[in-house]
């Protein structure tokens, strides 16, 4: 196996990984601890013979999740991790879901894995790849997402508690890679769930992309790719004017007189990074937040409910968050 692993990364330079990602990897203590997303799929193989040829030395802890849905199928795919990590003298470590998953949609499935990530490393590669970025693009579609869901995923991911994801493989196409494997003799598992119609990005990737590419007579998953590094760097232009502006008083106030005569995407983030800086607002829905936005833009004093216990009120100058008239008492009261 260390063979293969040696091949593939030989077929696979370092300088075809995403140039973020390899900047990011610049100067890093070699004691940090590089959590690997390893599934035993063709993409997550391939991102784990990559860091091994690329970056020999390194402490690296596989991690693979077990979603308790595909019985002994599940099990033989962790086994052949275990092996692939054994011969490369790669920590393994495993979890899986305490009840059946039966029924559990997608956003929970991929929750469930990424907080399992979380318990073990704070920085996690992950091996998305080109049509990882096709098909999550036109579902992002569908739900009507703006620059930064377009600009998803990224390959470098910075949470707001330090934690980052690594997504090397974007640029690379999940045929290059199943052919790069197989020119290096590297089996990887087949996960039988993938076919099922039952999840979203099943459908898009069985009904849609195919088409799509047929339809547009070009290579619509790489140009998807592209699209999505633009969209990256509009996204990171329009968040460094806002930062610019600095709009977000130390008080919690949203200061209207520094958006004056700046285009609606300006105002949209900063109203957005408004209501970040207020929990107790809740999670207002798009309807709720378009009319915040219409308000601050039409001007003039005005107030809207906002979350369980208050409201939003501008009077033309700044926009706050204040509790409803009777909720601060019951607080006070508690408090007591």
């Amino acid at each position: 196996m260390r063979e293969a692993a040696a091949r593939f990364g030989a077929l696979l330079p370092r300088e075809r990984l995403e140039p973020a990602v390899l900047a990011w990897t610049r100067g890093r203590p070699r004691a940090e601890l590089w959590g690997v997303g390893f599934s035993g799929g063709a993409d997550s193989l391939a991102l784990l013979l990559a860091l091994h040829a690329h970056w020999p030395g390194r402490r690296l802890l596989a991690l693979h999740f077990n979603h308790g849905l595909r019985g002994a199928a599940a099990q033989a795919d962790a086994d052949a991790c275990r092996r692939w990590c054994r011969a490369l003298g790669i920590r393994f470590r495993t979890g899986r879901r305490s009840a059946a998953a039966v029924g559990t949609g997608e956003a929970q499935l991929r929750a469930d894995r990424l907080a399992f990530f979380a318990r073990h490393a704070r920085i996690v590669w992950l091996g998305h790849q080109q049509q990882d970025v096709a098909e999550g693009m036109l579902m992002r579609l569908a739900r009507g997402s703006g620059t930064a869901g377009l600009a998803a995923p990224r390959p470098v991911q910075t949470f707001t508690d330090g934690r980052r994801f690594l997504r090397p493989l974007l640029g690379v196409s999940a045929e290059e890679l199943r052919r790069l494997l197989r020119a290096a003799r590297c089996p990887w598992r087949e996960d039988a769930s993938n076919g099922s119609p039952r999840y979203f990005r099943n459908r898009i990737r069985q009904q849609v992309v195919g088409r799509w590419e047929r339809a547009a007579g070009r290579d619509a998953v790489a140009g998807a790719a592209l699209a999505r590094r633009l969209l990256e760097e509009d996204d990171a232009a329009l968040e460094r004017w806002v930062d610019e502006l600095r709009p977000l008083e130390r008080d919690g106030r949203l200061n209207l007189s520094r958006l004056a005569g700046r285009p609606a995407a300006l105002w949209r983030r900063a109203l957005h990074r408004w209501l970040r800086r207020h929990p107790a607002a809740g999670e207002p829905s798009r309807q709720a937040v378009d009319a915040l936005l219409a308000g601050l833009l039409r001007g003039g004093t005005w107030r809207q409910s906002l979350g369980r216990k208050g409201f939003a009120a501008s009077d033309g100058r700044f926009l706050r968050y204040a509790i409803a008239e009777g909720q601060g008492a019951k607080k006070r009261r508690r408090a007591r």
